[in-house]
């Protein structure tokens, strides 16, 4: 069954751009007003509307309703900037409850609540459903919290209560602080009763803030590759023999996948923090790609996420930008060698085998196999070695790297180790790519190894790669390789070095340059790869979702939407 569903917002084409910016301007106005309004409230006046003087209870409603929905529209304006019905009928709701206690912000209120129902359609962007299980349940937690700290309070302070009030009276007074009304237990002191309400009306604020934005904020969904999904996306790879070197990534399981109607191409992809990230190129006939990708765009407008595809190919990008009306951007280059003509003969491969004949005569030695040839015992050995090698507990890579090891589902792929004296010191892991040449997915070392393993474990790989019938290798990705490459020039201008000097900076944490010239240690041929996305304003938000796909940005445990999955299951 195809995974591709149709755009649901054909009918509202064209898409009126300036409807959510409004909406979002508006609801934010109306939100300080009715903020602002709570304030004079709370200091004394009265609801404007009603011609006669309202009972201090009432009064006090009335305060903490106009506040609590300032805030709520306040964190309402950015989901309606991105079109959600979820968002759309929330305004629509706290608007008329602005209206009816409203004062300053009146007028406006109208306004916007007008417009938004005249233009309702234009809000048809779907959340993830998760979130309002995970938001409920997050509100049913800090209301719970909220209470047992609001009865501690007032117990700390039991000798300056007036007369002796129940547990019932504690209990209502705690309650009706939390909502910003008075209870029944009173203080001896005006400050302690200040300190108790507004300690109270934050609680409540908080109880309610902090489920509304996990309730709009944006989605990250499930991935939703089946088992015929992954075999399909396999055999698409397999007539596709000169396919793209990443078309193997595609089948890391954390994907999620779009058909083209024809189901002769498809485009994998995950979702992170509102950006809907495709990596590499659309698996399948090139000629299916542009279905695919239409497809691809029209789930992105269905949810509003933001499209963005990492590390394409040329020929990729050119059908993306063609087909999409996105831009493209190298991002950097791929670094891809020629077996052929492979050597480490000559003046410029003198380092690399001055480090090869070192590490030979310690007793190293490197073997190149598939990962059908292992047994079950070394299986379990390489195993358990690359996770003790692994640099932290996050396993890195999501458009370069395959997310796991030796499953029995890949026994295509190869694998290099190194030993010494029988000891296993170091594994290449490669994917295939095509039917003659593979790709690399995985490098690690004992730590403790000598210099020139990785050199030695990579010339291994390709001398011994035609045994196999393979004619290419592709080796790590180097980021803005050019950058790095023009601004080491003689006669490179003060723009190219400041950037070559940053990325030289930001090497310390994400390895950019020790990568670059690891890579152009074997002479390979650099093939660019580039980022597409709709606008320059978007690669803040497309960079930290990448980050956080590669691993290299973990949030907060807290800010997880898996552990409120894990949590809900």
């Amino acid at each position: 069954m195809s995974n591709r569903i149709k755009d649901p917002s054909k009918e509202l084409r064209p898409d009126l751009a300036w409807v959510p910016i409004t909406a979002r301007t508006l609801a934010t106005l109306v939100g300080l007003g009715s903020i602002i309004t709570g304030g004079f409230l709370a200091h004394g006046r009265y609801v404007h509307n009603l011609p006669l003087e309202i009972p201090d209870p009432i009064t006090s409603a009335t305060r903490a309703a106009t506040i609590v929905t300032g805030v709520l529209l306040l964190l309402l304006g950015r989901a309606l900037g991105r079109r959600k019905k979820r968002a759309f009928q929330a305004a629509v709701v706290l608007l008329a409850i602005s209206v009816v206690v409203g004062h300053q912000e009146r007028l406006i209120g109208i306004v916007f609540l007008i417009g938004l129902i005249v233009y309702r359609r234009q809000f048809y962007a779907l959340s993830d459903p998760r979130t309002g299980w995970g938001a409920l349940w997050v509100f049913i937690q800090l209301v719970s919290i909220s209470l047992v700290i609001g009865l501690v309070l007032i117990a700390f302070r039991s000798k300056l209560m007036v007369g002796s009030p129940s547990n019932l009276d504690v209990l209502r007074t705690v309650v009706r602080g939390l909502i910003g009304l008075t209870g029944p237990v009173a203080f001896k002191r005006d400050r302690t009763k200040d300190l108790i309400d507004l300690t109270l009306g934050a609680l409540g604020l908080l109880s309610v803030m902090v489920p509304t934005l996990l309730f709009f904020r944006p989605s990250s969904a499930a991935p939703r590759m089946t088992i015929d999904d992954e075999q399909e996306m396999r055999n698409l790879i397999a007539k596709n023999c000169k396919t793209d070197s990443l078309a193997y990534f595609a089948l890391r399981r954390e994907k999620s996948v779009i058909w083209s109607p024809t189901r002769k191409s498809c485009i994998a992809y995950r979702v992170i923090s509102g950006v809907m990230l495709a990596s590499g190129d659309p698996l399948g006939d090139p000629e299916a790609w542009p279905l695919a990708i239409e497809g691809f765009l029209a789930e992105a407008k269905r949810h509003a996420w933001l499209p963005a595809v990492m590390g394409c190919s040329e020929l990729g990008g050119e059908i993306w930008v063609r087909e999409s009306g996105l831009i493209a951007l190298e991002m950097g280059d791929e670094a891809v060698i020629e077996i052929e003509e492979f050597t480490i003969e000559g003046r410029a491969m003198r380092n690399v085998r001055q480090m090869i004949s070192r590490i030979q005569r310690n007793g190293y030695e490197a073997t190149l196999r598939k990962m059908s040839q292992l047994s079950e015992e070394e299986r379990v050995l390489v195993f358990h070695a690359s996770n003790s090698w692994r640099n932290g507990n996050v396993e890195r890579g999501f458009s370069m790297a395959l997310g796991r090891f030796t499953d029995p589902s890949d026994d295509d792929c190869y694998i290099v180790t190194a030993q010494v004296d029988g000891v296993l010191k170091g594994i290449l892991h490669f994917v295939p790519w095509g039917d003659d040449g593979i790709s690399l997915d995985l490098m690690r070392r004992d730590r403790n190894a000598d210099p020139g393993l990785n050199e030695l474990m990579i010339v291994s790989a390709l001398q011994q790669a035609q045994m196999f019938g393979l004619t290419r290798i592709s080796l790590n990705f180097a980021a803005f390789r050019s950058i790095i490459e023009r601004g080491e020039r003689l006669g490179a201008g003060p723009i190219t070095r400041l950037m070559r000097n940053a990325l030289i900076f930001v090497s310390r944490w994400l390895q950019i340059d020790s990568l670059y010239r690891f890579n152009a240690k074997f002479r390979p041929i650099w093939e660019p790869r580039y980022l597409v996305f709709p606008r320059q304003s978007d690669l803040p938000k497309i960079g930290l979702a990448t980050l956080e796909a590669e691993a290299f940005f973990i949030r907060p445990r807290f800010m997880q939407p898996n552990r409120i999955k894990r949590q809900l299951n």
